[in-house]
């Protein structure tokens, strides 16, 4: 919103960790950020969600605790409540669910101000899912109360990958407009419907021998764009993707007896020294195949003779460093042995439209698992802009 010309005057979060990214990104003085980078990142962690770093923004843990007394004059209000409740891979509880029902938190604050002092606008950000909630009633009912509200709303399916970014991530954005001030229209926005992309995800293979496929375990090719980042808490859920083995890492593949010093981490994206990894190599059986057969993608253990070669299934090893799996397969496209490495919390933000600049001020304050579940949980900055973009035009 800001990029297009707006000014926040506050935020409500209840995530301590995603308010702390929240008042690194925005609020800090230069002399403020001197001050906390003196302290180990756990105490900053702390510090920085004490009022006097907010600067004068105002801020509320809680929507519950918000009331028409204490909520500043605005423009426009941008909210989202919790999307499990109305997504297609959660128990689909809608409205009735604890966490998305929290958007009705939103309308009674909005029912508690007098029509002059609520927002002209809202823009309210949900996954595709919640126009299908309940078959469709759950939204029926959102609308509803906005237009008891005195709102006209108007709602469009918007895929970040046609905005420039490239991510296949599918929001429905609904904007609401204050009935009492006229009638102005958003949507369609100018190219938003993405009729000319060809940017497609692509998966090219599995890390693992799985039935059911699940997302953790595949490998998406760097030539598509990335599958929809969700917020990624553990157990490898981040996306995978193949990179040059032996050229990027400089590996050389010495056989040795003595095991190189085991380090702590291995896996924070590309950097020095990847080659004094030690590992073990494991016969793969046609690892990049997709539709799966009888006897296809499997793996042997260690010490194992490989499978016996045949015209038409590939082979390729699985290299096993140090208790944490690293797949090295052949591929005939890229010619080469390559590596399987996830996505770096820097890369999610970027498939979020941030710059890295904003990104090192949130890792200034957070762990890598905060920064993956924040880009999954975030919207598309590019996407935001442009809807603020109109609006600005319109008012």
């Amino acid at each position: 919103m800001e990029l297009a010309g707006h000014e926040c005057v506050g935020f409500c979060e209840w995530d301590k960790f995603a308010a702390a990214s929240y008042t690194s990104m925005h609020l800090l003085t230069d002399e403020q950020r001197s001050r906390l980078a003196d302290m180990d990142v756990k105490a900053r962690q702390k510090e920085i969600l004490k009022e006097e770093y907010r600067n004068g923004e105002w801020y509320s843990a809680d929507v519950r605790l918000i009331t028409a007394d204490n909520v500043p004059p605005a423009d426009c209000w941008c909210f989202g409540a919790p999307c499990q409740d109305f997504s297609i891979a959660g128990q689909r509880k809608g409205l009735g669910g604890d966490r998305s029902s929290l958007v009705r938190e939103v309308f009674r604050v909005l029912g508690e101000l007098k029509e002059e002092d609520r927002p002209e606008w809202f823009i309210y950000e949900n996954v595709k899912g919640m126009l299908s909630s309940n078959r469709g009633f759950d939204f029926l009912a959102i609308l509803l109360e906005l237009d008891e509200l005195g709102y006209d709303a108007e709602w469009e399916i918007f895929n970040t990958k046609n905005f420039g970014i490239p991510q296949n991530r599918e929001r429905v954005y609904t904007v609401g407009h204050s009935r009492s001030r006229g009638r102005k229209q958003i949507f369609p926005l100018k190219g938003a419907g993405g009729e000319d992309s060809v940017c497609e995800v692509n998966q090219i293979g599995m890390q693992k021998s799985h039935r059911t496929n699940p997302n953790q375990y595949r490998l998406y090719d760097t030539d598509g764009i990335s599958p929809c980042l969700n917020k990624m808490d553990g157990g490898g859920r981040e996306p995978h993707i193949p990179v040059q083995f032996g050229i990027d890492y400089n590996v050389q593949g010495e056989e040795t007896e003595i095991a190189n010093c085991l380090k702590a981490r291995y896996d924070a994206g590309v950097s020095n020294f990847k080659h004094d990894r030690t590992a073990v190599a494991i016969p793969v059986l046609t690892p990049d195949r997709i539709e799966k057969r009888q006897n296809g993608r499997r793996f042997k253990e260690n010490g194992d003779e490989a499978f016996t070669l045949t015209a038409q299934d590939r082979h390729g090893v699985a290299l096993k460093v140090n208790d944490k799996e690293v797949y090295a397969v052949w591929y005939e496209k890229y010619n080469c042995y390559i590596a399987i490495r996830k996505l770096t919390p820097r890369e999610c933000f970027r498939l979020q439209g941030w710059t890295d600049d904003y990104f090192e001020k949130a890792a200034f304050v957070n762990s890598d698992s905060q920064l993956y579940k924040q880009a999954g949980n975030g919207v598309t900055v590019d996407v935001v802009q442009a809807i603020a973009e109109r609006l600005k035009v319109i008012r």
